[in-house]
């Protein structure tokens, strides 16, 4: 099933789809994870200034509201885990810069290490992107794998920051 062809038209016209989609990223043809990924650059762009702890807590919210967009998106489509739900992507990069240092190199390292462990989905994120439903279940797969981009990223700053 071509899930492209039928994206509905609520996607430009609800705003729990229009975010679940990532502000239009998720209907792109091809890679839609990816440029939803590249739409987290600028949000972090903005919050990396704040303390620690407040930028923690604007992603935590993010997370909670991922949590109901994504069900409610899921849901209303028919579909899982559509390919074009991106808010995950955001939030789960977003996860990887916590604590980066500045800069467009750390910028990038969290993107590739992000996508990375996002596409290749090793054990345990690929069991929760199959065994765990909902809204939950959709983000649940993105933040193991921001776990796992984060303490990768936290190495390599160590190593050659």
């Amino acid at each position: 099933m071509n899930l492209k062809a039928n994206l509905p038209r609520t996607i430009w016209t609800r705003p729990s789809h229009f975010l679940a989609f990532g502000c239009g990223a998720g209907a792109m043809p091809v890679a839609p994870g990816t440029f939803g990924t590249l739409v987290a650059i600028p949000v972090y762009l903005v919050l990396a200034p704040l303390p620690l702890v407040f930028y923690a807590a604007v992603v935590t919210g993010m997370l909670l509201l991922g949590i109901w967009l994504c069900h409610v998106t899921a849901r209303d489509l028919g579909v899982h885990d559509h390919s074009g739900i991106v808010w995950d992507e955001i939030v789960g990069y977003l996860l990887t810069m916590t604590a980066a240092p500045p800069g467009w190199m750390w910028i990038v390292a969290g993107f590739i290490l992000f996508r990375l462990f996002d596409i290749l989905k090793p054990w345990p994120i690929y069991l929760a992107d199959r065994k765990v439903g909902g809204g939950f279940g959709i983000m649940l797969d993105d933040v193991i794998a921001a776990v796992y981009a984060w303490l990768l990223l936290q190495v390599l700053i160590r190593v050659l920051g």
